[in-house]
């Protein structure tokens, strides 16, 4: 596409959505990777929270979190999710659409290594999204788990990653007078080229 130059330029979305999270982590204040994930109840009813986009790999986008959660549970039941990544300061936007997979393997483990400790125990206290009746029940739980798993906790059976990948993936940049520049990448299916189309803002 003639006028797809400058920021949009490029043959692959996923090196395009790189060099837009790199240059936000120069610009942003706090979390350039934060993206707020959808996905749907088994009633339809959507859902949407903001979590951190920990990968993105050559097909695909990556995030971890406790699959007995809200989101888990409904993520697995659909197979499906969108997310927008959005950068206040550089005023663009990745929106995605796609298909999940559990990232349940080596890959997970690695990263769960990689937090803090604090941050993997928590992992194992917390069961996520289910009423707390106080926080000081939180902190006796953590305390009972600090004992239980050690200086070197494995990654808990029920967390790990999710991976989603995209069948629809739109790039976004304020334009003056709200005569914004969106350039929308979709395949019907995961094996499919892309077709690259300019949208109206």
């Amino acid at each position: 596409m003639s006028d797809r130059t400058g920021i949009f330029a490029g043959d692959d979305p996923f090196d395009i959505a790189r060099r837009w999270l790199s240059e936000a982590e120069a610009s942003e204040p706090n979390d350039p990777n934060a993206i707020a994930i959808a996905s749907v109840d088994a009633d339809g009813l959507p859902n949407v929270r903001m979590v951190l986009l920990k990968e993105i790999e050559p097909a695909a986008f990556v995030f971890y979190t406790n699959y007995d959660s809200a989101k888990g549970q409904e993520l697995q039941a659909s197979g499906k999710a969108a997310f927008v990544m959005h950068w206040k300061s550089l005023r663009r936007q990745v929106r995605v659409r796609g298909l999940v997979s559990r990232e349940d393997g080596p890959q997970a483990d690695a990263y769960y290594r990689s937090r803090s400790l604090k941050s993997r125990l928590g992992a194992w206290a917390s069961d996520q999204s289910r009423p707390l009746d106080s926080r000081a029940t939180l902190m006796a739980k953590v305390a009972r788990v600090t004992v239980q798993q050690g200086p070197d906790p494995e990654r808990p059976p029920f967390w790990g990653g999710f991976r989603i990948t995209p069948l629809e993936i739109e790039f976004w940049a304020d334009g003056q007078f709200r005569l914004h520049d969106r350039f929308v990448w979709r395949r019907q299916k995961t094996a499919d080229d892309w077709s690259v189309t300019r949208l109206n803002p």
